[in-house]
């Protein structure tokens, strides 16, 4: 065996066969997803800060109906790979498309409540059914 199948591309590749077949179905899909937010130009949610102005790109994992403060709330958490955060429709029962499951893009400015990041009223955009 020469010196260049040690180092050269052929053990690259095998390396990353190994590593894919050795990590779970979690760790693969996490690091799709961080792939898709650098491939969009987001933000990864681990590296938002309390009041910065953000894009981010994600799955929604649960989709809840909370009411704050009286008024109706609905309440998504967004997934990219890296961390969660909240985003909520204050006023909002239902938003046609917002499910478990479903990919989108957000912006808006990032809050800090409990502990959480949280994105209220953004502006979204769903991503096609086809690139999930």
């Amino acid at each position: 065996m020469s010196a260049g199948t040690r180092s050269g591309k052929p053990a690259g590749r095998f390396r990353r066969l190994l590593d894919r077949l050795s990590s779970s179905e979690e760790e693969l899909q996490s690091a799709e997803l961080q792939q898709d937010a650098h491939d969009t130009g987001c933000t990864r949610i681990c590296d938002c800060d309390d009041r910065q102005i953000v894009k981010v790109t994600g799955t929604l994992r649960h989709v809840t109906l909370r009411p704050r403060a009286g008024v109706p709330a609905l309440e998504a958490e967004l997934y990219d790979g890296s961390a969660a955060l909240d985003v909520v429709w204050l006023g909002r029962r239902s938003i046609v498309g917002i499910e478990p499951g479903r990919k989108l893009i957000a912006s808006g400015r990032v809050s800090m409540s409990h502990g959480r990041r949280v994105l209220f009223n953004p502006k979204y955009e769903l991503r096609p059914l086809g690139q999930e």
